[in-house]
């Protein structure tokens, strides 16, 4: 093998993440989360009106947020996956081939 030839990691993008996890939107998305949850259930705490279902409504904004940012398989997270999934039903869902021009004039049917 010639020496300037270099096999370049699987792993390469995951260095350009913080914490190798963590796009910067998405860790917004989760310390916001995290925050006003935590800031909830202190305020709630605090208060006194800490119960079931308002422990739950408190809870809510830190499981979606960690929900959003979990990794999923083939994409980086569920947030972009949902991301993914919108874009393909919002667009066009006629696709037709065009061969192997580098140009082409778009025909209306």
């Amino acid at each position: 093998m010639n020496g300037n030839q270099y096999l370049i990691p699987a792993n390469t993008k995951k260095g350009q993440l913080w914490f190798g996890i963590f796009m910067p939107v998405d860790a917004l998305i989760f310390g916001i989360g995290v925050g006003i949850t935590l800031l909830a259930l202190v305020i709630l705490s605090v208060v006194g009106v800490l119960d079931n279902i308002t422990s739950i409504l408190a809870l809510l904004p830190g499981l979606t947020a960690v929900f959003l940012v979990f990794p999923f398989p083939n994409y980086h997270n569920i947030r972009t996956a949902i991301g993914e999934l919108i874009a393909f039903y919002t667009n066009r869902q006629r696709y037709e081939w065009r061969g192997w021009c580098a140009s082409y004039e778009f025909k209306d049917k």
